[in-house]
């Protein structure tokens, strides 16, 4: 399991060296972030936040991230940085047989307008998510089913054992919704969650209003409201932090989060579970010829990607796992050769005459991935690899990654986000009958490697399989890792608030207002 990472404040040195430079910009913009400290009783708060919602708040999308975070749906089970598996509907839970858990649902919970939480009502919400068209990838290919054992529990039975299922139960998607939600498609999430907030107006993709839930079954919040704005552009976010017309603003680059500095601020920054990496479609050539990815992954240099191009936001990654967890790697990754990657390509036939020529694809909602493109463009180049960067929209490409038709892709991965448990993500993304494999890579050898963890339950023999299995994509090049990203965001004169690497969490019943 993950070890606990806690965020840390930005390097005083380098916030010095960001107020050389920006000293002008905050005199003119204001917002000092200067404040009491004082917790201002029944405040409120205006986010703005990187990611809104796509897909009309679906709970079976990205979207659930997004209701999540706000604090207005939970699911059976929490998990933190650490991992493991933790009460929240649910109490406790058990194996009854080896495809069946047993969830105890935690007393008095009602839904924000309501109606009581019961087994049937978690039973209708698991199994409606289960049938969607495309179930979300934590729950995806489980065969996982739900019938409630009397008002004050539930089961939950899967195809085959599944030793990490209160894990999946933890992930944003299984939020349990009331049952009148169904009666919509997508699902209404107007008053009916069980979070600490409950949505009061929804204006489509570019704000939410948000007010206590005045029965949250927890801790009371501090906050009466919440305004959240959806602002994707990062630039923006910075101003409208500067203007004192937001009080947080999360996922700023680096370079403009170190400008806020003072008492009034929190400007926080952790390592996340995220790798940036290149996707190199193995079903077709190129890519399909291991020299080539050999060449690439020979071409690129990591160290620069994470210290230069990223001014140290980064950490250069030497395979998939990386600081955020125990098992990930700690060892700086190898050096570029870009004589090597041009000997590579001879031999796999491109050079002078014949110039490898292809296309590298990326999304801008990552700020740090079109600075990484360009980089990676010149590294490339100078081994004699001419890439031509596209920049669009994720959710529109999707469908063409997932069929094959790319060359090679830049994208950002948390392999901690649908599930909290790494054995998930090394299945959909890199197994032969994976539902995510974009890299299109298909090894027995590496299917089996995985098979250990269908019956493994200790943490330390799961991570085990993890480290060799990173260790098996290195050797087969599946893709090429670039670097470890880390989260962040700025709160000016909030309480309360912390960056989860996991993003599942914002705003939560601690969360204030300071004076």
């Amino acid at each position: 399991m993950p070890a606990a990472v806690p965020p840390r404040r930005r390097s005083r040195l380098r916030i010095a060296a960001a107020l050389a430079v920006s000293t002008v910009l905050l005199a003119a913009c204001g917002g000092s972030g200067e404040g009491t400290g004082r917790i201002v009783p029944d405040g409120r708060l205006t986010i703005a936040m990187a990611f809104g919602p796509g897909a009309g708040y679906a709970i079976d999308t990205d979207d659930a991230f997004v209701l999540s975070q706000l604090g207005v749906t939970e699911p059976l089970v929490a998990s933190g940085a650490d991992g493991r598996p933790r009460p929240a509907l649910a109490t406790e839970w058990a194996r009854t047989d080896p495809r069946t858990w047993r969830f105890a649902l935690r007393p008095g919970v009602t839904f924000q307008n309501g109606e009581p939480l019961t087994g049937h009502a978690v039973a209708t919400a698991l199994n409606r998510l289960a049938g969607v068209e495309a179930p979300p990838r934590a729950v995806r290919g489980i065969g996982l089913t739900a019938a409630p054992d009397g008002a004050t529990a539930v089961r939950v039975t899967t195809t085959a054992p599944d030793p990490i299922l209160p894990l999946r139960l933890s992930s944003a998607n299984t939020a349990i919704l009331a049952p009148s939600a169904y009666a919509s498609d997508p699902p209404a999430v107007q008053g009916t969650g069980t979070g600490p907030m409950t949505i009061t107006r929804l204006d489509g993709t570019q704000s939410v209003e948000l007010q206590r839930n005045e029965t949250y079954w927890g801790e009371r919040p501090q906050l009466a409201g919440v305004t959240a704005n959806f602002v994707p552009d990062p630039a923006a976010r910075a101003l409208a932090l500067r203007a004192g017309d937001a009080d947080i603003a999360q996922e700023l680059p680096e370079a403009t989060a170190l400008e806020f500095t003072g008492d009034g601020y929190v400007n926080e920054s952790v390592a996340a579970p995220r790798t940036a990496s290149l996707l190199l479609n193995q079903s077709r050539a190129p890519f399909s010829d291991i020299r080539v990815r050999q060449a690439v992954a020979a071409a690129v240099d990591r160290a620069a990607l994470g210290e230069q191009a990223l001014a140290g936001s980064a950490v250069p990654a030497s395979e998939l796992f990386g600081p955020a967890v125990s098992w990930g790697s700690q060892e700086p990754p190898p050096p570029a050769d870009p004589a090597r990657a041009r000997r590579l390509l001879a031999e796999a036939g491109f050079g002078p005459s014949r110039p490898l020529r292809v296309e590298l694809g990326t999304y801008a909602n990552r700020p740090e991935l079109p600075t990484l493109a360009t980089a990676v463009q010149e590294m490339l180049r100078a081994a004699g690899i001419e890439a031509t960067i596209r920049v669009g929209d994720y959710d529109a490409r999707e469908a063409d990654l997932l069929a094959g038709r790319y060359d090679m892709y830049l994208a950002s991965r948390s392999y901690l986000l649908d599930v909290p448990d790494a054995g998930a993500t090394l299945r959909t993304d890199y197994t032969c009958r994976g539902s995510y494999n974009i890299n299109r890579y298909c090894s027995p050898e590496f299917d089996a490697l995985l098979a250990p963890l269908t019956a493994r339950t200790d943490p330390a023999a799961r991570q085990e399989v993890f480290t060799r299995a990173a260790a098996k994509l290195n050797a087969d090049v599946v893709g090429v890792p670039l670097v470890h990203t880390r989260a962040g965001g700025v709160g000016s004169q909030v309480a309360g608030y912390t960056v989860d690497p996991l993003a599942k969490t914002l705003v939560v019943p601690g969360l204030a207002k300071t004076g």
